[in-house]
């Protein structure tokens, strides 16, 4: 083969750089026309004894108006050209990234029965293993539908929004001793869980273009919290973004009741669907995610460097 790695040139390429599929190409377009990709970031590998063939293609995401990728989501090679793909990401990575900066984490969508046929998903993982990364943790990806039944409230709790950012940043911090959370573990071995809690409000719920007034915190008849939930509208649509009880107040059931809660409060605007995820091994959410009629239609491994 005659390689050249390079990325596209702009929107008139989307095509080839769809020559390779994956779930998330029909919003490559829009994800360029808003910020959230760069056609700097969208790199593929073509074979020019070959006609140009695409032989491999990798991309990254961010939010609108970062400077810096957030998160690579392409990954993929034509059977058999696992080096290929290696050799893509490094020289893309060579021109993404300053000298010495760590590549953003990857992840990839795959169908919740993909154990069933692992050869494609090892595959892509072993060639991005001896690239440096490690998996980081497998994820459900759930999602709720209409028409299908909220958990009634049993009135065991009261529902409110936030004080405040203090009040938001204090629950955050608090809900996180004892967090069954990949991600979130991962960071509170390196920094305190008030920096945790931290960067997650304000990197991440404060930026949704979705009202405040969402937001919940449950609590006992006496005002005492309980828990909290996010209800949210990303850039793709509804999702509850983030939720949690504290830990004083687990054991008693009550994230179902803050679950439905964060759900009712989506369902009551006209929404396609309301999507959520959690942690393979994040068992009791998984469970409580079932309990209230959500349906796990992907899986989402995470890989970090």
């Amino acid at each position: 083969m005659h390689l050249t790695f390079r990325p596209i040139t702009g929107p008139d390429e989307l095509d080839l750089f769809r020559r390779l599929t994956y779930v998330l190409d029909d919003e490559v377009a829009d994800d360029l026309a808003a910020g959230r990709r760069r056609p700097g970031w969208m790199w593929i590998a073509q074979d020019a004894g070959d006609g140009g063939r695409v032989v491999a293609r990798a991309a990254w995401w961010s939010r609108a108006g970062s400077p810096d990728p957030y998160l690579m989501d392409f990954f993929d090679f034509v059977g058999g050209h696992a080096d290929v793909g290696e050799q893509l990401v490094r020289a893309a990575l060579a021109e993404i990234l300053p000298a010495g900066a760590t590549p953003p984490e990857y992840i990839r969508f795959v169908p919740p029965d993909w154990r069933d046929d692992p050869a494609p998903v090892r595959e892509r993982m072993a060639a991005l293993e001896r690239l440096g990364a490690r998996l980081l943790v497998e994820r459900l990806r759930l999602e709720w539908r209409p028409g299908t039944p909220i958990p009634a409230d049993p009135g065991r709790l009261r529902f409110r929004e936030f004080g405040g950012n203090a009040e938001a940043l204090d629950l955050m911090t608090e809900a996180l001793e004892g967090t069954l959370d990949a991600h979130s573990r991962t960071d509170l071995a390196r920094r305190p869980a008030r920096e945790v809690a931290a960067e997650h409000f304000h990197g991440e719920l404060e930026r949704w273009p979705s009202p405040r007034e969402w937001w919940r915190v449950a609590t006992l008849p006496d005002g005492d919290p309980v828990g909290f939930v996010f209800p949210a509208r990303n850039d793709y649509g509804p999702i509850i973004a983030y939720i949690g009880v504290l830990p004083r107040h687990r054991g008693h059931g009550y994230i179902d009741d803050v679950l439905a809660e964060g759900t009712r409060v989506l369902a009551r605007h006209d929404i396609p669907r309301i999507r959520a995820t959690t942690d393979v091994g994040n068992v009791p959410m998984a469970r409580a995610f079932a309990r209230a009629g959500y349906v796990n239609h992907q899986n989402q491994i995470d890989m970090a460097w």
